[in-house]
């Protein structure tokens, strides 16, 4: 079923259908890993999201890092949660049903510790019941290459990559760390694995000192950096990636707002992930799809497929995403701007 075709669980009046390969959804907005679960739909209809997206499971139980696992910092938070797991078992039998209770579809991030935990993880899962989609938290440690992080190699990301898409009957997400010298090369070895979209990105290592103690804040010395404040290094990957693959790219950093989630779909994302800002306000990723519903209407575009990859490099022509915008761009061009500033 095509996406223009598709049935909507919620009419926003503008189009804001977007897919990823054969997964259509509703709009472009979606929670980022591990920073909203099915728990808090006692807030809000989840149903009105494009898609839920699971904190990452690893094959096994797993315990996460010490305390201090938390730090505010300006403009964002470091967190460095090592991502506790009750394994895949636990998984799909006391957590996965919580998801399939909504219509909206649940994709499932992935975390291994070897390429291998990946494929088993997938195996596991294959023909699982309400599972959209899989995605791969390529961030982790590699025990079996030094400690080395899986997704600091181009050859390691290919290979989890084609693994899992060779034992999955579902779309396959490749997740990229920002802790690279070329986020695109990284980007074209999981396009070459078979990934259906990528998201980029995770989040950037940071560290925070108390000066009283002289020791790390963080229990585990560094953590991950994300918020507003790491907002135009994501962008900017975005748009790296963008430029090296065919394949959708979903946008994720220090988006907030719609206002932040627009100009990563200008760019050349097809949807937006939608992490920090979910602590302070659960409701956020609401705002942000009604804003862009906003934009798309006081803009006269006919969609959002219509603003996607439309970023103006040369002052004049846009540079226009045909491929990924699935066939669904009509051509015309960006009407001029409306009255109001789009914010939420």
């Amino acid at each position: 079923m095509s996406t223009q075709n598709a049935p909507r669980r919620h009419d926003y009046g503008p189009d804001l259908r977007v897919a990823l390969g054969p997964l259509g959804l509703d709009n472009p907005v979606m929670p980022a890993s591990g920073c909203f679960g099915p728990e808090l739909g006692s807030l809000f209809d989840l149903n009105r999201l494009g898609a839920m997206v699971t904190k990452t499971i690893f094959f096994g139980a797993r315990s996460g890092n010490p305390a201090h696992r938390l730090a505010e910092t300006p403009g964002g938070m470091l967190n460095s949660v090592g991502i506790p797991s009750r394994g895949v078992d636990a998984f799909v039998e006391q957590i996965l049903p919580e998801y399939r209770r909504w219509q909206t579809p649940t994709i499932v991030s992935l975390g291994g510790l070897s390429v291998e935990e990946y494929w088993d993880l997938a195996d596991r899962l294959r023909g699982v019941p309400g599972i959209a989609a899989l995605e791969l938290n390529v961030s982790c440690p590699n025990l079996e290459a030094g400690g080395i992080e899986m997704g600091a190699s181009p050859a390691q990301v290919e290979a989890v990559v084609r693994g899992v898409v060779d034992r999955s009957t579902v779309p396959v997400i490749s997740k990229l760390t920002p802790n690279v010298t070329s986020i695109a090369e990284i980007a074209r070895a999981s396009e070459a694995g078979g990934a259906t979209a990528i998201t980029a990105v995770n989040t950037l290592v940071g560290m925070a000192v108390d000066l009283d103690t002289r020791a790390p804040v963080i229990g585990n010395m560094v953590g991950g950096l994300s918020g507003p404040a790491i907002k135009p290094i994501a962008l900017r990957m975005v748009w790296e990636v963008r430029k090296a693959v065919s394949i959708p790219v979903i946008g994720c950093g220090g988006i907030a707002r719609a206002c932040d989630a627009l100009e990563f779909l200008v760019v050349g994302a097809t949807v937006v992930q939608v992490g920090t800002a979910t602590f302070t306000r659960p409701d956020a990723m609401l705002g942000v799809i009604d804003g862009i519903a906003d934009y798309v209407r006081d803009r006269g575009l006919e969609s959002i497929r219509d603003l996607i990859g439309t970023l103006r490099t040369d002052r004049g022509a846009a540079e226009t995403a045909p491929e990924l915008t699935l066939a669904a761009s009509t051509g015309h061009p960006a009407q001029p701007a409306p009255s109001r500033s789009v914010q939420r």
